[in-house]
């Protein structure tokens, strides 16, 4: 009798399964995030449309204010959006062999580079012809909008760099670039918005 007691109680009791999450927790909360930031955006959008709707004559930019490079910005743009393109080969490379994605995420990265950059040089032109936050509504929403986008890019591309240096070490894990990729992805289709809004 005692021993049908002692091996009942030595039977090890089953650990629970622990289900692989549907969105890894990395990018879930990296979602949460961008969700706060179309707000944030919406906002200044919203607040730019306003005031340009109520500009004296329906003249926009002000009289005496230098006009934004429209055709220069646009080829900027195409460079942004090819970076988005060549992430998510990288990232879809990622996923049949790691060491495959370093040319498609090195690349993707220098043009993030070269879009900040050039915004870089642009702000410097304007800067140089009378554009600045002080000299109209105009430039201040410019550069307000355009300068919490580049923010944005910074970062992105700092977390990117991040994930390329683990990737180089062979210590990249898949969630974490996904994580990087979804910031990189929204701050590559937020920017035709910001562009087609603040430019044209």
């Amino acid at each position: 009798m005692d021993e049908d007691v002692d091996a009942s109680v030595a039977e090890p009791i089953p650990l629970p399964v622990r289900k692989k999450p549907a969105i890894p927790n990395g990018v879930l909360a990296m979602v949460v995030f961008i969700l706060t930031e179309i707000m944030f955006f919406a906002g200044l959008i919203s607040a730019f449309m306003i005031v340009k709707a109520g500009a004296p004559g329906g003249v926009w930019p002000p009289l005496g204010q230098p006009r934004l490079p429209v055709v220069e910005t646009a080829f900027n743009t195409g460079a942004l959006l090819l970076s988005g393109v060549l992430l998510f080969v990288a990232s879809r490379r990622f996923n049949q062999d790691p060491l495959r994605a370093k040319g498609a995420m090195l690349a993707s990265i220098l043009l993030g580079m070269f879009f900040v950059g050039f915004q870089g040089v642009e702000w410097a032109s304007l800067l140089g012809v009378g554009l600045t936050m002080r000299s109209s509504t105009h430039g201040s929403f410019f550069y307000l909008i355009v300068g919490s986008h580049a923010l944005h890019a910074i970062i992105a591309i700092c977390f990117l760099l991040g994930q390329y240096l683990q990737l180089l070490r062979g210590k990249l894990h898949r969630d974490a670039l996904s994580t990087a990729a979804v910031f990189w992805y929204f701050v590559v289709l937020l920017w035709p918005f910001l562009y087609l809004t603040v430019y044209l």
